[in-house]
């Protein structure tokens, strides 16, 4: 294959493990790689953007392999895809990749994503991207995903990549010769029990720490044909799971359904 410009970002940061292993992967491929991801880890900001201060970017070279231009950015995923494109990159990439991120990105949890958002960037600007997720937050051999996340983009790309067309790759926590085969599939409906954990600070005063846990289910799923698994039970099965999103959120069920305006007219 022709050698790509691969623009690489992520929400871990900057020193996270699998960042740099899938920009390692992308450059041993013979991809023309450069990385703008946060300086620090910005997970779970979904698409926000910073407004009232302004950004910073500081190369980071030194943390990659030889040939790879990287830069530490301030901001938040969705900042650094933005800065990288309209700002520090003299052309746009041929492919986005955001990733590898420390943990599952699946079903409706994409909405709060730092990596999807970073990825869904791209997509807003009519660029072929990926999310790439390994699906395991103690995980760390992240060799595995990124070989797979390569050949992904490679194949997709080689096939007529279409407009619009976000991929969600989510690996399981095991080695390539462990995982079972890659399959297309759809979002789950990701739902969590005791969202919240109060404590009570030296002073008196009662906070509150996000720690839900997710509920297994592996069969509730949203759009999509039915009989392509869930993303989650995919990952259950110990199989990488490549899940098609796209930026249009109109709604998709009958329009008769929708409320009455008649009272309000």
């Amino acid at each position: 294959m022709t050698p790509l410009r691969i623009l690489i970002s992520n929400d871990d940061g900057v020193f996270a493990d699998g960042i740099r292993t899938l920009a390692a992967a992308a450059a041993a491929a013979g991809h023309q790689v450069t990385v703008v991801c946060p300086d620090q880890e910005r997970s779970a900001t979904g698409h926000g953007l910073t407004l009232q201060t302004p950004l910073r970017a500081e190369r980071a070279d030194e943390l990659f392999e030889p040939g790879i231009k990287a830069w530490a950015c301030s901001g938040t995923p969705a900042d650094c895809m933005k800065l990288a494109l309209f700002e520090l990159l003299p052309e746009k990439p041929d492919l986005v990749l955001s990733g590898i991120n420390h943990g599952p990105n699946l079903g409706t949890d994409v909405f709060c994503s730092g990596t999807v958002a970073a990825a869904m960037e791209g997509t807003l600007e009519g660029l072929p991207a990926m999310a790439v997720s390994s699906a395991c937050f103690q995980w760390r051999d992240f060799q595995a995903a990124a070989n797979l996340a390569i050949q992904v983009a490679e194949a997709a790309l080689a096939d007529q990549w279409p407009i619009n067309l976000l991929l969600n790759l989510n690996v399981p926590p095991c080695k390539h010769e462990a995982m079972g085969k890659l399959s297309w599939t759809r979002l789950s409906i990701r739902r969590y029990d005791e969202q919240f954990s109060p404590r009570v600070d030296p002073r008196g005063r009662t906070y509150y720490w996000l720690a839900g846990e997710a509920v297994e289910d592996f069969e509730s799923g949203g759009d999509g044909p039915r009989d392509w698994p869930t993303d989650v039970a995919q990952i259950q099965a110990n199989s990488p799971s490549l899940t098609p999103i796209q930026p249009e959120l109109f709604w998709r069920g009958g329009l008769a359904s929708l409320p009455s305006l008649e009272p309000i007219n």
